[in-house]
């Protein structure tokens, strides 16, 4: 039987793991991605619990399903001052639920005054990026509900609960991505895991390899 590895024996690899770990440079996958294709840049880009609900004309809107969508912010601009906002939200359970919101400031201000918001629009991304963490790191206290048309038009809702009441924080509205862009997106995360999966296997084979010479 090998002897158990030492204290500095597993520093010195877990040194060695890290360094490796930290050469895997996929910054070249994120330059694949269609979404920043016309300049745009992502700001945000995480798996947030959402509350998925299908409104239809006969029963209203369905009991919802908790589910992990992936939401990408994306900026046209500078972040200070940004000329459009662009929310993409995605599915790994469901390839083609693929939701795109869009928001300049002409349009923000008009969304501003019917929902009497107190920030100006280069906030508007800061405030939905505070937002969807409040729904990942307090769940029970904030909601975002996604309510999807049977058109196609859907609606994601912030919602705050009071204990007493549930108050609607922001309601930004969606609509499908057209078909071209739910395959391009589909094919850029094929590419990009099939990509990560050949890095992290040579990764491994690196490992295996320093701890044969070990």
């Amino acid at each position: 039987r090998p002897p158990a590895p030492k204290a500095g024996d597993m520093a010195q690899m877990s040194k060695a793991d890290a360094s490796l770990l930290s050469g895997l440079d996929f910054s070249s996958l994120d330059e694949m991605d269609p979404s920043v294709a016309e300049g745009h840049h992502v700001v945000y880009d995480r798996e947030v619990p959402f509350e998925l609900r299908l409104n239809t004309r006969e029963n209203g809107s369905d009991f919802g399903s908790l589910e992990a969508v992936r939401v990408k912010i994306l900026l046209l601009g500078d972040d200070s001052a940004p000329r459009s906002v662009r929310v993409e939200l995605s599915s790994e359970t469901d390839l083609f639920f693929h939701f795109t919101h869009n928001m300049d400031e002409s349009g923000f201000g008009s969304v501003q005054e019917h929902q009497k918001l107190m920030v100006e629009f280069p906030e508007y991304a800061p405030v939905l990026t505070r937002m969807l963490n409040n729904a990942i790191n307090e769940p029970s206290n904030f909601l975002a509900m996604f309510v999807v048309d049977s058109d196609g038009v859907a609606r994601l809702d912030f919602i705050q609960n009071m204990e007493y009441k549930f108050v609607e924080l922001l309601s930004c509205h969606f609509v499908v991505s057209p078909d071209d862009v739910v395959r391009q997106s589909i094919l850029y995360r094929y590419n990009s895991m099939k990509v990560r999966f050949v890095y992290l296997a040579a990764f491994v084979l690196c490992i295996h390899v320093f701890d044969s010479q070990g």
